[in-house]
């Protein structure tokens, strides 16, 4: 999971990390059994890659994409449809004060990721990436700080 710092710098506590946690693991089951009554669910394979917690735990901002990427943005609006369902049934199994609302963005770091690899099999990149030698350079050899006396 990603470690993510809050809008004043800080990073998420550790209460926050394993709420988010546990929402996370809650809604994957609940989209992947199909225990939500909505037809427009049926068949849509969702990755729930990560849930963040507000300080107070009483909003989560979940972060799902689709399998195979396409149609995301509606997706997120159907998830923030039946978001009533879903919030009910985190409450039943993530015990917490208050049912934290959910929230639905499209994850895109997969995408950042697919065009950062992109960028680095560029020709004009890999060029950059040639040692004096005239090999590539690996990632395992990468020099360290002994290497620099």
């Amino acid at each position: 999971m990603r470690v993510s710092q809050t809008r004043q710098g800080r990073q998420p506590s550790q209460r926050q990390l394993r709420v988010g946690e546990a929402i996370r693991h809650r809604l994957a089951e609940l989209l992947q059994r199909g225990d939500i009554h909505a037809p427009e669910l049926e068949g849509i394979s969702v990755t729930v890659s990560e849930v963040r917690m507000s300080p107070d735990l009483r909003t989560a901002v979940v972060y799902v994409s689709r399998l195979g990427g396409e149609a995301g943005d509606e997706l997120v609006a159907l998830l923030n449809r039946v978001q009533p369902a879903l919030r009910h049934h985190v409450a039943q199994a993530v015990r917490l004060k208050f049912a934290p609302r959910l929230a639905f963005r499209l994850d895109t770091s997969f995408d950042e990721a697919a065009r950062i690899d992109r960028l680095l099999h560029d020709p004009r990149v890999a060029a950059d990436l040639v040692t004096r030698d005239g090999e590539a350079a690996r990632d395992d050899e990468a020099p360290g700080p002994e290497d620099d006396a």
